[in-house]
């Protein structure tokens, strides 16, 4: 669809157009080349969070008119509502690509990874020494020998674990290199970063702007206001944003029946929660699981 004029790529979009795609599964996307995503030339919007990590050569990305030069080690981190454009400046470019689904973005990431997230909007690219990034090639070898001989890769948890894994450490050894402020936080800094913490720890099944707004002591309209000054997303889009992600993880991980998880999550009725995962997964609780669902 267009906003501004400018197409948006949600993640559902990634397998019909990403050319060098290595992996793809609801939660997570591992690729090679970012520039054959269409118009990604002249900048698109994106609605997932990505990493991109340069093996080698010179690449120049543009992330909301404000343009990056990526050479050999150096690590970039896209938050999602970010419109972004890519180019190739040398022919020895060799990049890697990982993107992660807005809702299972609060099930991979922590308190201290937040932290580093928050530092790198303000300066998004970090250089990584050597070792960091033989860590990174490490894991795509083991990641691409799995998915080339399917007998190993049988056992979808232990994939999906593996990619994880890849996900977090790669988060972390950013995180080493971003060092917090040393500006006093500004109030709307403190109450983001307060709501986004109540969000990923929210496992009770608060769905209500007001409830969140209620335990930060703050209006619905001031929390909402803040949230897209900081993330042009509104509190109401991050709460199912995480509220998703939640559900993704109980529906695919867990021994839990589809009541026991409606109930834990405090959805009225059963008839309730599956509409509410038809809506945003286009799925009812019980095909999303036998579609998705590992170790069976």
């Amino acid at each position: 669809m267009k906003t501004n004029e400018i197409d948006t790529l949600n993640f559902q979009d990634i397998p019909a157009i990403a050319q060098s795609m290595k992996y793809y599964d609801d939660a997570l996307y591992f690729g090679d080349n970012m520039t054959d995503i269409p118009n990604i030339g002249q900048g698109c919007r994106i609605n997932f969070v990505v990493l991109v990590f340069c093996i080698s050569g010179k690449m120049t990305v543009v992330l909301n008119d404000v343009e990056f030069h990526l050479t050999r080690n150096d690590a970039m981190f896209i938050d999602a509502n970010t419109v972004v454009a890519a180019r190739r400046d040398s022919q020895d470019l060799n990049f890697k690509m990982c993107a992660i689904n807005m809702g299972m973005r609060y099930s991979l990431i922590n308190k201290t990874l937040f932290d580093a997230i928050i530092n790198l909007q303000e300066q998004p690219v970090v250089h990584f020494s050597d070792e960091e990034i033989g860590l990174v090639e490490k894991y795509y070898e083991l990641a691409n020998f799995k998915m080339m001989h399917p007998h190993f890769c049988a056992n979808k948890e232990s994939m999906d674990n593996l990619l994880r894994a890849f996900a977090i450490d790669l988060l972390y050894s950013i995180n080493q290199h971003t060092q917090p402020s040393d500006t006093i936080l500004r109030q709307g800094d403190k109450l983001y970063r307060n709501f986004v913490y109540l969000v990923q720890s929210n496992t009770d099944g608060k769905r209500s702007v007001k409830s969140f707004a209620d335990e930060l002591c703050v209006s619905p309209k001031y929390l909402t206001s803040v949230c897209r000054q900081y993330s042009g997303r509104t509190a109401n889009d991050i709460i199912t944003e995480g509220m998703v992600g939640r559900i993704m993880q109980l529906l695919n991980y867990s021994d839990m029946s589809v009541k026991e998880i409606a109930t834990a999550l405090n959805f009225e009725n059963l008839s309730f929660f599956g509409k509410y995962v038809k809506k945003h997964l286009g799925q009812s609780p019980n095909n999303y699981r036998k579609a998705h669902k590992y170790g069976l």
